[in-house]
């Protein structure tokens, strides 16, 4: 799952610039990407003076700053006529799975500049946590089974289970995994077999 909506992104690079005040020597568009959040910084606020964290960025009056600009990226198709950049960042985020309000998409502006804070959808949420935990998990229970076979080299799946409390399905899974990895074998049958644990 990519961290950010390629369509937010796209959009809010073409609106930077797009948007941005050319009058203003010594600076340009910039991208800073942070572990949890990538930020668009472009030259000049918004057209009219106002403050775009002060208003519904979902219903902002189309202007255009650069209309020369603006109509190559609308021919290109890269941009709307209409002005919707703000309305399509927010809706992409929207879409995504793992989209909560804290991920909201960020407008800020000032008199020569406007900031786009982008968050990463990925960063510290339910889903990577439980994804990490789980991962712990799976080590952890690895750790167990192979203490397990060094006391008794001939335990079964389900003794396994018993003495570790763990679900047999999970005890197979977990060695298979170690098998997977050449760290455990099998030497004779699943009766009177046992394990051996590679160095």
């Amino acid at each position: 799952m990519p961290d950010y909506p390629n369509r937010a992104v796209f959009e809010g690079l073409c609106n930077a610039l797009v948007h941005r005040d050319y009058m203003i020597l010594g600076s340009e568009v910039h991208i800073d990407m942070y572990d949890d959040r990538l930020e668009i910084y472009s030259p000049g606020g918004m057209i009219d003076g106002s403050l775009v964290q002060n208003i519904d960025v979902l219903h902002v009056a189309s202007m255009r700053r650069n209309p020369i600009i603006a109509d190559i990226f609308s021919r290109l198709k890269y941009v709307d006529r209409r002005g919707s950049g703000f309305k399509k960042i927010i809706e992409d985020y929207k879409r995504q799975p793992t989209y909560t309000e804290d991920k909201h998409p960020v407008f800020h502006s000032e008199r020569e500049s406007f900031y786009l804070e982008l968050k990463n959808l990925n960063y510290d949420t339910d889903v990577v946590k439980g994804v990490v935990k789980d991962v712990v998990k799976e080590s952890e229970t690895e750790i167990a089974i192979l203490e397990q076979i060094k006391i008794d080299a001939t335990s079964s799946t389900k003794q396994i289970s018993e003495k570790l409390g763990v679900a047999e399905r999970t005890i197979q899974r977990n060695i298979k995994n170690l098998k997977d990895k050449g760290i455990l074998v099998r030497i004779g049958g699943r009766r009177y077999g046992k394990w051996e644990i590679k160095d």
